[in-house]
Parts: structure tokens; sequence; C-alpha cells
């Protein structure tokens, strides 16, 4: 199976064609580890994710090497050591194990590697040194620099010309910077500052070439994709761009670049000014599934920025909820090939989820189509249960005898009235059928009637129903 992926750096969609055939590779920028990761955080994850189970699916699983970073050495982290009067090392711990246990809740498959920045200070050493030595890279009063005016295609992948960039630069105005847009590589450090030596002195890695140098580490001189949010395109990877290309001008590095839109919730971008700003464990300790906000996740098309709702969550568990009575105790079968065919077409995940729906009447092929999107899999605990509780047996007991009603229309042939009351019953999710054997049944279309409210809503409604027959 051919899959096409969205290249930003060429702006099209272009056919994956692995650097070694057979083999897929893939990087993605992974979390800063010093505080707990935020929805937007999630987004990517989620989407790489799918893209990794798809891979794995056309590949192999021991055909596909998955890199995800971990950021551990950066300003924030040092700023929230010294806020809190904590040790570094325990802050990067712990961070890193709540992103762990946050991302599983969501269903995401562990990266292949998931490289430490503090692990490749060497590789960011030697390549730094590679730059200066070729012309690209400038020391400076304890710093190093990168040169953007030698390398002829910088801004090709973010599509701004240098010229335009410089005219708006919103970046340090050092007096060791040669042009304001040249970035830094490496930077000193304090006796009180994380550091390590180098041929500059004793400091520590900008953020930008410890990806360069995870990356061509393990994925070697040119890889398949990388990706990351949209808003790491610009200046993140434009300048991950930069400098492996000048560091290493025979190899390719990333042949596809791909990025996720932004979050934004109830139509507002997300910040803790408007109160709308959330951490995946806001949600899941708010009882919110963490299969259900991966649904939402993938709800809209990756590139798309998404609009986090309310009604948005309700509906994705409710399709959950239906989904998982369907294939509750069923083994999964193949998938699906117009949903496989929909996450090859540059992961059209939205287009995959309405093939899900219509798989409703093949229960097996519905729960392995689905876990190639990461859905209604073991792993994701059975959170159905735990969050249905009993529909009371009284308004179980009206359900009853309006269905009896029901059957004495059909069996008196007034087939009218009987529509009328299966109609009526379908509006408060109680579906009526008759089974192959010709015998009327009933049921829950949707089972989530589990809290007090729930149930009161649907006794009044029922009462609605009888005072009406």
């Amino acid at each position: 199976m051919d899959i096409t992926l969205y290249d930003t750096r060429t702006r099209s969609k272009v056919r994956l064609d692995p650097v070694t055939p057979g083999k897929a590779s893939m990087y993605v920028c992974g979390p800063t580890v010093y505080d707990r990761a935020h929805i937007g955080n999630a987004r990517p994850v989620v989407v790489f994710d799918t893209l990794f189970r798809l891979l794995r699916h056309v590949y192999g699983a021991e055909n596909v090497t998955y890199v995800r970073n971990i950021t551990d050495v950066d300003d924030k982290i040092i700023a929230r050591a010294r806020e809190s009067g904590r040790e570094i090392g325990a802050i990067t711990e712990e961070t890193t194990r709540w992103y762990h246990e946050d991302m599983d809740a969501l269903g995401a498959l562990r990266p292949t590697f998931e490289p430490r920045a503090t692990e490749h200070i060497g590789g960011m050493i030697a390549m730094i040194a590679l730059l200066i030595e070729r012309g690209h890279a400038y020391a400076a009063e304890g710093h190093v620099l990168f040169s953007v005016g030698s390398y002829s295609d910088y801004g090709r992948l973010a599509r701004r010309s240098l010229e335009d960039m410089r005219a708006g630069a919103r970046v340090e105005v050092a007096p060791y910077k040669r042009d304001p847009m040249d970035f830094v590589l490496w930077k000193p450090s304090d006796a009180d500052t994380p550091g390590w030596e180098s041929p500059w002195g004793r400091g520590r890695p900008g953020w930008h070439i410890e990806c360069s140098a995870m990356a061509r580490a393990l994925l070697g001189a040119e890889f398949d994709i990388h990706g990351g949010g949209v808003d790491l395109a610009f200046p993140h990877h434009e300048n991950e761009l930069a400098q492996s290309a000048c560091a290493h001008p025979d190899e390719g590095f990333a042949r596809i670049w791909m990025h996720n839109g932004m979050l934004n919730v109830e139509r507002e971008k997300m910040s803790k000014s408007l109160g709308n700003f959330f951490t995946v464990r806001d949600l899941l300790d708010r009882r919110i599934p963490g299969e259900v906000i991966r649904f939402v996740l993938l709800s809209t098309h990756y590139r798309q920025p998404i609009d986090w709702t309310q009604a948005k969550v309700d509906e994705a568990e409710t399709t959950l909820m239906k989904w998982r009575s369907i294939s509750d105790g069923v083994t999964a079968g193949d998938a699906d090939q117009t949903v496989l065919r929909a996450l090859a077409d540059d992961l059209n995940t939205p287009r995959a989820v309405a093939a899900l729906h219509a798989l409703s009447s093949d229960p097996a092929v519905l729960r392995g189509s689905a876990a190639m999107l990461g859905l209604l899999t073991n792993e994701l605990g059975d959170w159905c249960e735990e969050l249905r509780q009993p529909v009371p047996d009284h308004v179980t007991a009206k359900i009853g005898d309006i269905f009896a009603r029901y059957a004495e229309f059909r069996l008196s042939k007034s087939f009218e009235k009987a529509d009328q009351i299966r109609e009526k019953l379908k509006e408060i999710g109680v579906q009526v059928y008759v089974d192959a054997e010709g015998i009327p049944q009933s049921r829950f279309l949707d089972p989530r009637h589990r809290t007090e409210v729930d149930n009161n809503l649907l006794n009044e409604r029922l009462d609605q129903i009888i005072a009406s027959l």
C-alpha cells in the first residue's frame, strides 16, 4: 500500500519512498520536561502515534523506527528549578514520568527510541565544531552562533525570505551577533547553571542543535519523516534543517516534513488568562477517558486547526461507548481497506472515522479497523463499565410497558401506531427492531444513562410517551 503525506517543504502531497526500502523512519520533537503536558501538546503525540501504527501495519513493526526526544536541558527547566528550589534532575525525572503516564492514558505507543538531550552532548559539540570549520558558525563571547547568511536556502521550509525575517525580527539582538537572525548553538553556563566542557568554554547547547544531533545519531544521515506541531516549523525546524544541511551537505536529513495544526478551546486560543488552559491530567481527573480525548484529537484532519469543545467530547464518548458495546468480547479482525486507504492518504483520520461508522454490523472488523487509530484497544481499559451505572428498575419497567404496546400494535397490524412508538423511543435513545426470528426487541442506542440526572430525564420522557399513548 502506497502512503502519501503532505510535505511542508514542497507544499504538496508526496509518496513515502523510504530511504531504506521496506523500512520506515520517523523523528518527532518531544517534550521539554518541566511541567505537565497540556492538551495542545498531546495533539502531535496522538497524530504521529497514528502514523506510527500505519507504518507498522504496512512495513511490519520490526521495520519501523520512531524517535521522539526528551529535552531535559533548557532554560525553562533551569528557571523552574530556581523558582522551586528543587534539583533539576528531580524535576525532569518527575515530569518525564508524568508525561509517560498521561500519553499512555491516551493509548500512545512508546517510540522505538526516546533519547534525552543530556545523553547526546558529545554529538552536539561535534556538530557545532563541524559548522565552525565549514564557515557556517562562529564563536563570540562564550557563545557559538549559526550564521544564517551562510546558508542560501534559509527560510525555504517556512517560505520566508531572510530579508523579511530581518525586517520583522523579534529575536535577541546581542552585540556578539553578526546578524540579528543568527541563532545560538552553544551558550555559556555559570557555576550555578548546568554545563559541559567544550572548546568554547563551559556551557550548554541551544535547543535547535539538540534535535539535529539526536536525529542523526539514531536515524542516520537521512531519514523519512520529521514531525511536530506547526508552531515548530519556524524557527525550530527551519534551524534544524539549516544546521544539519550545512554540517553534512552530502546528507539528506529529513525527506518529508509534517506539521499538525494548533488547538483552540471553544473557538478561542488556549491561555491561562482566559481560564481555558488545561493539561491532559486535568481532563483525566475530570473523568474524561483517554480514549475520548484521543478520538476528539483525531476527529479533525491533522493539518487543520482543531477546536476542542464539550460538544465534541460528548459526541466522542457516545460513539465510543456504542462501538465498545457492539464489539465487547470480540477478537479484532483484519482492518478494513477503506479505513486503511483513508489513513494512507495523508493520514485522513476524519474519513477513517466515517468509515468506522459503517462497520457496526461487523464487530470484528470494526475492532481491528479502530485499532489502526489506536481506538477500542484493550490497553485503554474498560472505562465504559467504570462510568456506566445501571438504569433503575422503575425506568426499565416503563420501557417494557411501552414496548409491550408497540408489540400489540404490530400484532394487530396497526403499523402506523407502532412506528410512532418506535420513533418516540428512538428519540430518547431506545431502539426497537425485529430480530432474525421476527421477534420484536429493544436496546439502548447510547448506554450512557449512568448518572442520576440522566436517568431522571429518561424517566420524564418515558412518562410523556406513556401519557401520549
